[in-house]
């Protein structure tokens, strides 16, 4: 089945950490090191740790001489020089990405001991963070899944207080794709796929994610239908798809209900989220790994996340919530009381690939007599 749908973005690169800030001493006030020139459009933002997300404690002009005590691995910088983890530190204990900086000198490492990524608190060690998101705000939860319950969102740029990570559901973010979660501070979750931050150490004796909603129990055809009716023409009354047709695509699409999204996460129409929303019916997103192949016959391996509902109806609602706010599908709302046309049209737009799609909906419709609950109310 292919719906209109946008793919979480992925792979996104860090920012620069050139731009504004607060200005510098000039380079006479540093102590005896290595001598370098910074390289930057810009200003290059000079921080209290090696971290896009320490505090800024001043700021270098282009060409500007700095000298450098010593080098330290930190969070890898797109530079105007190079692309590189290594940060310097400055004599006065400041440092800046190595990206923006040029020397022919040999530069000593950092004692492991001056490394200061860390924070400490009167509560716990933490790492500082920060959200980046280009999805809009990020869920925080209770658990290491998406299927956990809510706790909050953070917005862009929100400052995080990291403690530890875990394994938990595979996530698609801005930043990256990843199986990480990090635990905050106050005990809460966020997934590492949107959040940019040093290295985060592995929460002792952690917990794994919390199991998924029970699944669904095993209908048999008649039960299926039954359950199927009340949703199917509330999304009638409500979107104007014939009954008749919201049944028949759940009972080809789903399997008479024995999929894993439709006994798991309620969903019978492999409706995806977009770009995170997930519409005004389902309660979230779900995760999955899947393969997807090109027209050559090449085959890769892909996330894709499919929207989770409450309901059997939640999931039906949902189908003509999709249906009527996709612009494709605009001309078969002009057979909203003719199943056999509305469900041509929405095959003829691409709703999917399979050349006997038709046929099989509108035969399980003539089969079940689907066409019964078609009532027009």
């Amino acid at each position: 089945m292919r719906h209109s749908t946008r793919r979480m973005l992925t792979g996104a690169l860090l920012v620069l950490a050139a731009g504004t800030g607060v200005s510098g001493s000039p380079a006479a006030g540093y102590a005896a090191g290595v001598r370098a020139t910074i390289d930057v459009n810009s200003a290059l933002k000079v921080r209290s740790a090696p971290s896009l997300t320490a505090k800024v404690v001043g700021s270098l002009r282009d060409n500007q001489k700095i000298d450098i005590a010593c080098q330290v691995s930190g969070q890898s910088v797109r530079g105007k020089v190079r692309t590189t983890a290594v940060w310097d530190r400055l004599a006065d204990g400041r440092y800046v990405s190595h990206g923006y900086v040029r020397t022919s000198a040999k530069l000593p490492a950092c004692q492991p001991a001056a490394a200061a990524d860390r924070i400490k608190t009167k509560a716990a060690a933490y790492v500082p963070g920060r959200v980046r998101s280009s999805d809009g705000s990020v869920n925080v939860r209770r658990g290491p899944s998406t299927q956990s319950a809510g706790a909050g969102r953070f917005t862009n740029g929100a400052a995080l207080k990291l403690v530890c990570s875990t394994t938990g559901t595979r996530v698609s973010g801005t930043v990256r794709t990843s199986s990480q979660w990090d635990r905050l501070t106050d005990g809460r979750y966020i997934s590492h796929a949107y959040v940019v931050s040093a290295a985060v150490k592995a929460c002792p004796a952690a917990k794994p994610a919390p199991a998924v909603a029970t699944p669904a129990p095993v209908l048999t055809p008649e039960q299926f239908i039954k359950a199927a009716v009340p949703g199917a023409q509330q999304g009638w009354r409500q979107y104007g798809v014939p009954p008749s047709v919201t049944i028949a695509q759940a009972i080809l699409e789903s399997g008479w209900g024995k999929s894993s999204l439709s006994a798991t996460d309620r969903n019978y129409f492999g409706i995806k989220c977009q770009a995170g929303y997930y519409g005004p019916h389902a309660t979230g997103c779900h995760v999955y790994k899947t393969n997807e192949c090109t027209k050559a016959g090449r085959c890769f391996e892909t996330s894709d996340a499919f929207r989770t509902y409450a309901s059997m109806a939640r999931s039906f609602r949902d189908h003509g919530h999709f249906l009527r706010n996709n612009k494709r599908y605009a001309p078969a709302f002009t057979y909203t009381k003719d199943a056999n046309k509305f469900i041509w049209q929405v095959w003829k737009a691409g709703y999917a690939t399979d050349p006997k799609y038709y046929t099989k909906v509108t035969g399980i419709m003539a089969t079940y007599d689907l066409y019964r609950y078609n009532t027009w109310k």
